[in-house]
C-alpha cells in the first residue's frame, strides 16, 4: 500500500541524485548543504500528494516538487541572514558556515534553479505556464509576507487581519501552491486544484497558529525547541494579540512591561505564560487552529468527491496531532 512516507523516499532519492553542480564551489555548496539539512519536506510532498490524486505514478512530478523545496529552501537561508540565525536544523546556518555575500549569492541561485526546474517540466504549455505564473504570484507573497513580519517588529500594536495576513504569506500560500502545483500537473480540473489551493491555504493557518500555541503551551521534548522562545523574543504572536484585546489595564500595563524587556528568564516566560492561561488565549488559540481546520475539511470534501484523498489527510493529521 502506498503512504505518503513512499513519496518522501522517491523525493529524498531524487534529491540525492540531483546534487546542484558548477564552478566555483562557494556558489554551489552552500546551496547543496541546505537543501541535505533535513526537515519534514512537506512542501514537496504536497506536491507529489497533488499529482498523486491522478496519478499512480509520481516520477513526472519530482522536478516540480524539488522546485518547490529549493525556492523553500532559498526563503530560509535569506530569512536566516535577516534574522542573525546561528544554527539551522541543528548546524550552522549557511552564512555562519561560508559568509554572508555567499549566503545572498547561492541563494539567488536556488531561485534561479527554481525557475529553470520550473521551465524544463514534462507537460504541456498551457499547464507550463500555468504552474510557472501561480509560481511567481506565490513567491511574491511569500516576500509581502515576510516584510510584513519585519515591520511587525517595530510596530507597537498589531491587529489579528494583519498578524494572519502576514502568516498567509510567510506560510499558507507556499503550502497552497504546492498542492494546487501538484493537481495541475497530474491533470486534475480546476474545481478540484482550486480546493487543493483553498486547503493548503487553511491547513498553512492552522499550522501556525499551532505552532504559536506549542511555542507557549507545548512540551519541550516533542516541540524539539525552547518552550517560550516567542516570549523571549517579544514576537508578536496570535497570543500576544489576543491577550492585549482581552487584558485589564493592570494586566496590559503587565505584559507590555514584560514584552519591553530583552532578556533571558525563565521567569519572564513563567509570567507572561500564567497571564496568557488566566485570559484564556491558550482556548482562543485552539478555537482558531480548529476553525481553520474545519475550513479546509470542507475544501477537501470538494475534492473527495472525485479522488481518493487519505494519503493527504494522513499527512495533515500526522502534523496536526504534534504533542501539546
Amino acid at each position: 500500500m502506498t503512504t505518503y512516507k513512499n513519496y518522501l523516499k522517491q523525493y529524498l532519492d531524487y534529491v540525492k541524485n540531483n546534487p546542484f553542480t558548477g564552478a566555483p564551489d562557494e556558489l554551489y555548496d552552500p546551496a547543496n548543504y541546505i537543501l541535505q539539512l533535513g526537515g519534514k519536506r512537506v512542501r514537496p510532498l504536497l506536491v507529489l500528494l497533488g499529482y498523486g490524486l491522478t496519478n499512480t505514478d509520481v516520477t513526472k512530478a519530482l522536478p516540480l516538487a524539488n522546485a518547490v523545496e529549493v525556492f523553500h529552501n532559498f526563503t530560509l537561508m535569506h530569512d536566516d541572514i535577516m534574522d542573525n540565525a546561528d544554527v539551522r536544523r541543528g548546524e550552522p546556518t549557511v552564512h555562519v558556515k561560508w559568509n554572508p555575500n555567499i549566503a545572498i549569492l547561492s541563494g539567488d541561485l536556488m531561485l534561479v534553479k527554481a525557475y529553470q526546474m520550473l521551465n524544463n517540466l514534462q507537460t504541456d504549455l498551457e499547464t507550463k505556464t500555468q504552474i510557472t505564473d501561480g509560481f511567481g504570484k506565490m513567491a511574491e507573497e511569500v516576500c509581502v509576507g515576510q516584510q510584513f513580519d519585519m515591520n511587525f517588529e517595530t510596530q507597537e500594536t498589531v491587529n489579528e487581519s494583519d498578524y494572519l495576513a502576514m502568516i498567509e504569506g510567510k506560510t499558507s500560500v507556499l503550502l497552497a501552491f504546492s498542492l494546487e502545483a501538484g493537481g495541475q500537473l497530474g491533470g486534475a480540473n480546476k474545481t478540484v486544484t482550486d480546493a487543493l489551493y483553498q486547503y493548503g491555504l487553511n491547513i498553512g493557518l492552522a499550522f501556525q497558529v499551532m505552532d504559536d500555541y506549542l511555542d507557549t503551551f507545548g512540551d519541550q521534548a516533542s516541540f524539539g525547541k525552547r518552550i517560550g522562545g516567542d516570549i523571549l523574543e517579544n514576537k508578536k504572536t496570535l497570543l500576544w494579540i489576543e491577550a492585549r484585546k482581552r487584558a485589564q489595564p493592570d494586566q496590559l500595563k503587565s505584559l507590555d512591561e514584560w514584552y519591553g524587556k530583552t532578556i533571558d528568564s525563565q521567569e519572564k516566560i513563567d509570567a507572561v505564560t500564567l497571564l496568557f492561561r488566566t485570559l484564556e488565549v491558550d482556548k482562543y488559540a485552539e478555537q482558531m487552529m480548529h476553525q481553520f481546520s474545519t475550513k479546509a475539511s470542507n475544501y477537501l470534501d470538494i475534492i473527495r468527491q472525485q479522488y481518493n484523498t487519505e494519503l493527504i489527510e494522513s499527512l495533515a493529521s500526522d502534523l496536526m496531532t504534534r504533542s501539546k
